[in-house]
């Protein structure tokens, strides 16, 4: 996106912003998910639960890359927790097992700046009975949807540069890497390089859908199918589309609106891609944009299944239709297919567009059905990868 000019001096300066008051400070609240929930840490009720798996001999490692621990005895880690529920920046709370109400984690929201509408996730304390279980990620989720829920701008991630499973969690959940602060701080007695990830609210609603997709039961029951990692990828390997943000939203609607509109006369209705807002398309799928000479020239909208990628939508401007794109657009999907695993790929299109048909079928799609809807009939292709 290019910066704005300023009027006067002819200088870049940045986009304004549309709401520029302080943001509502987060607040001791209850978050419920399927697997956890999020309550105000309360060292009485949670210190002996979260003792278990975070006090003694072998625990140590919970603690490397912690500002406070190890812990040999409970009082001293019950001191601790104490400390901890009592402050409002960082604001704790204890992730509590959905099953059975035991406290098997903390994490904070920090470094709360509400009139700049940034906040952070830190000290995060998994113990065994929480690291690696879809619990550990559904705490995140709920914690992300609640800052940009609250109108955060921006949610930060920092970690010491040593810590390689931190950095690989922060990228996992969608993150993304923006610099290391080098001898950022002293910890411990030693220094810290720090590592700085950040999530924007306008990649949320993209970034949302991995998180809820990899939630989903079809994907977890009977063993994870789609990979959270890929899901929440701001990039296809190897193909130069980009995931959609919220600004794109009208450029969206104006690029399906140029491309689909043609094919009214000849389906006799609403094309379906027209039936959904741009705002809620980029809500419930994946969208890649292809940009060309700064302007949208071409959209792809995915939506990822734990067995086959559904392609929604595959629009290109008119000024562009011609050049090859569409044929780019769909070799895309393909790839985004195999970084997900996945090896069977779905459309469907209207019977009456036998071009499109054609076109498709030229490239490996065949018809595995026709749908007989009030308004339309749908023609179902499918093609499975290699």
């Amino acid at each position: 996106m290019n910066p704005d000019r300023d009027p006067v001096t002819g200088l870049p300066i940045g986009h304004p912003v549309a709401t520029t008051g302080p943001a509502p400070g987060p607040e001791k609240i209850r978050l419920d998910g399927r697997h956890v929930s999020i309550v105000p840490l309360d060292a009485a009720a949670h210190g002996a639960d979260l003792a278990e798996g975070a006090v003694g001999p072998g625990k140590e490692a919970l603690w490397q890359y912690m500002p406070a621990g190890p812990f040999d005895d409970h009082a001293s880690f019950q001191a601790h927790l104490a400390v901890c529920a009592a402050s409002s920046d960082p604001l704790f709370y204890a992730i509590l097992d959905a099953r059975s109400g035991k406290a098997i984690g903390h994490a904070a929201l920090m470094r709360i700046d509400r009139a700049n509408r940034v906040i952070e996730v830190g000290n995060i304390l998994y113990t065994p009975a929480l690291q690696r279980t879809p619990g550990a990620t559904e705490a995140m989720r709920l914690l992300a949807g609640y800052v940009f829920d609250l109108g955060y701008r921006r949610y930060e991630w920092k970690c010491n540069a040593l810590n390689a499973p931190s950095r690989s969690a922060a990228q996992r959940l969608g993150f993304s890497y923006e610099g290391l602060f080098r001898q950022g701080m002293i910890v411990k007695g030693r220094n810290r390089d720090t590592t700085w990830f950040s999530m924007l609210d306008a990649e949320w609603p993209q970034t949302r859908q991995g998180f809820d997709r990899w939630l989903d039961p079809a994907n977890l029951d009977g063993g994870q199918s789609l990979r959270l990692g890929a899901l929440t990828s701001a990039s296809i390997p190897g193909e130069a589309l980009r995931r959609a943000t919220t600004p794109d939203e009208a450029a969206l609607a104006g690029l399906q609106e140029a491309a689909y509109a043609p094919n009214r006369p000849l389906l006799g209705v609403e094309p379906v891609p027209l039936l959904t807002p741009a705002a809620e398309v980029l809500a419930r799928y994946e969208v890649w944009l292809a940009d060309q000479d700064g302007a949208l020239a071409g959209a792809l909208v995915l939506d990822p299944h734990p067995d086959h990628l559904m392609i929604w939508s595959v629009s290109v401007d008119p000024a562009h239709q011609g050049t090859g794109l569409g044929n780019a657009l769909l070799a895309a999907a393909e790839a985004r297919a195999r970084d997900l695993d996945l090896s069977e790929l779905r459309l469907y299109t209207g019977d009456k567009l036998v071009r499109n048909i054609d076109w498709y079928a030229r490239r490996g799609y065949a018809t595995e059905r026709v749908e007989d809807l009030p308004d339309r009939r749908l023609v179902h292709m499918t093609k499975t990868l290699a």
